[in-house]
């Protein structure tokens, strides 16, 4: 039998598993996984990035900036106030204000324990604000701090590299004259914009224009500085008070409010013939570079807002009608000797006893009893027209915020006492501001002007983009009605007359005193013992009043050198 040859199958076999092939093919595998495992992560990483840059780029793109670019407005420099002569009344100064990025803070404990006694903010409290608000990339801790504040809390930022706080610099309004001309001025709050006086008046103006601007930070939150274009800075105003006028008024003022222990005083400077207001002046007063912890009464300007009774300086006002109508003359007499007159069941006395008085005398002396048949005389609708016609019961239309018009009834309203009680400055609200201008008229000749406050509003660049100019709203009485007027008012204070106290020696004064008594709601009468002390007076320029008139006048004129002896150019001062 023949014998099978197996060497070669068993050689065959041995050859197939061969210790050098069986590796390469088990790598030639592990290739081929890892290769397509790459080339499927390559493809993972492409299609994510068609993704993010195509798909959602618009939507990423958006986050990105919101991380990285931060929106900061640019606060312009509110325009600077002068007064008359270019001197600084409201002007800006740099200070820095305090910021912090709560996103960039890991422990806030640390931070609202050092920072919190100088912001004035409990530590609870400023940690709670930050851990509310998390996620923001900026807020405001302290706005406009002082130079001391700034340099503490640098020092701490220095100590304890506090990176996640830091200052920028911000422009405050600045009253370099401080209590001075306040009521007028007004004040700003913490973003400068007006609230009160001229600063809210004039504030579209004054603020100048706002830019909004988006500025970039690294990924350590440096700020990354681009060139930008600055805000545009707000226009200035000239005033027509003139600032050391103002001070002498004001300075008057607190003696006297002092001296006779009043709540209140006003006083009010004006030019007739133009409306011009060179002194404004209120007590109590505040300084407008902290107006947070001032009083509301303190901030008020009286001479605008509050109402009085004029008492007998509106009698003026009578003898103005009653000459422009014709029915009296200088010389006529009036029997006042009873000392009182009875009109509807109502008596009015007079302060002093007299016997017959001319009408001239009349008003030198203030005699409520003559005035009263002057009244009489005059009629209820002649003397409604008048009074209309000065300018009472409506505002003045002063260049200022908060004026009201004061309380006048129709003769349909009036009562049986109401013409008497009206020729006597009764049953009338009025402000000092009103009868100011009621009294220019007359040293005006008889024409009624429209005061005002700005006389200019100046660009940054110079240029004057809007002026004010003197306006006549209307002639009242003729010029030889006002120059009678203004005789009578001459011998208001002198020898006789009831305001000697405010004799210039000199100079040429005429001028009217009141003393007006305030009316007890709770009694249903005049108080005895409370009462509105009132001095109108015209120069070129009472016992309470009139002083406090004639210091004023005689330190303006001091200041202004006028010369003595001169009757031109008036200037024309209420005082209450």
């Amino acid at each position: 039998m023949r014998k099978k040859n197996t060497g070669n199958v068993e050689m065959r076999k041995l050859w197939d598993e061969d210790p050098v092939k069986i590796p390469l093919q088990k790598s030639r595998k592990r290739g081929l996984v890892l290769i397509t495992i790459v080339l499927f992560g390559f493809a993972v990483i492409l299609f994510r990035l068609v993704d993010l840059m195509v798909v959602d780029h618009e939507k990423l793109s958006k986050r990105a900036a919101q991380q990285y670019m931060h929106e900061k407005t640019l606060q312009p420099h509110r325009g600077v106030i002068w007064d008359r002569t270019m001197k600084e009344m409201a002007a800006n100064i740099e200070t820095d204000s305090l910021y912090a990025m709560p996103s960039k803070m890991e422990d806030t404990r640390s931070l609202t324990r050092n920072i919190s006694p100088l912001i004035k903010v409990s530590s609870k409290k400023l940690n709670r604000t930050l851990l509310k608000k998390k996620k923001k990339d900026f807020i405001w801790l302290e706005r406009k701090m002082d130079l001391d504040k700034v340099r503490r809390i640098n020092l701490l930022k220095e100590k304890h590299d506090y990176n996640a706080i830091g200052f920028l610099s911000e422009s405050k309004r600045y009253y370099p004259k401080k209590r001075t001309a306040s009521h007028l001025l007004g004040f700003t709050n913490i973003d400068n914009k007006g609230i009160a006086g001229l600063e809210l008046q004039y504030d579209t103006y004054l603020r100048g224009e706002v830019r909004n601007i988006s500025v970039g930070t690294d990924a350590r939150g440096n700020r990354l500085f681009n060139e930008v274009k600055e805000a545009v800075s707000g226009n200035n105003i000239l005033l027509t008070i003139d600032e050391r006028i103002q001070y002498i008024v004001e300075r008057e003022l607190a003696g006297a409010l002092k001296k006779w222990k009043a709540k209140a005083a006003v006083a009010v400077m004006m030019k007739p013939a133009t409306g011009e207001i060179l002194a404004m002046a209120n007590r109590p007063n505040y300084d407008p570079n902290s107006a947070g912890t001032s009083k509301s009464y303190e901030r008020r300007n009286r001479a605008l807002t509050d109402l009085f009774e004029p008492g007998s300086t509106f009698k003026t006002m009578l003898a103005a009608a009653a000459l422009e109508e014709g029915i009296v003359r200088f010389n006529d007499e009036y029997d006042v000797s009873k000392g009182y007159i009875v009109v509807g069941g109502k008596r009015i006395n007079d302060l002093h006893r007299n016997n017959i008085l001319t009408f001239q005398e009349v008003i030198q002396r203030s005699s409520n009893v003559g005035a009263v048949q002057i009244g009489m005389e005059l009629g209820g609708k002649k003397y409604y027209k008048y009074i209309r016609d000065f300018g009472f019961g409506e505002k003045t239309g002063i260049d200022f915020p908060g004026e009201i018009r004061g309380i006048l009834r129709a003769p349909g309203d009036w009562s049986g006492t109401s013409l008497a009680a009206l020729s006597i400055g009764q049953e009338i609200g009025v402000t000092p501001l009103q009868i100011l201008r009621a009294y220019a008229a007359i040293a005006n000749g008889g024409e009624l002007m429209r005061p005002y406050i700005v006389s200019d509003i100046i660009s940054p660049s110079g240029q004057i983009i809007k002026r004010l100019s003197p306006m006549v709203e209307r002639r009242i009485i003729s010029r030889k009605t006002a120059a009678q007027v203004t005789d009578i008012l001459k011998t208001v204070v002198e020898e006789g007359g009831t305001a000697t106290k405010a004799y210039i020696q000199g100079n040429l004064v005429a001028g009217k005193t009141g003393t007006a008594q305030i009316f007890d709601h709770k009694k249903k009468r005049y108080s005895r013992d409370k009462h509105i002390s009132s001095f109108v007076g015209e120069s070129y320029g009472g016992v309470v009043a009139a002083p406090v008139f004639k210091n004023i006048i005689e330190h303006t004129f001091a200041y202004m050198n006028v010369p003595m002896e001169r009757d031109e150019n008036q200037i024309i001062l209420v005082s209450k």
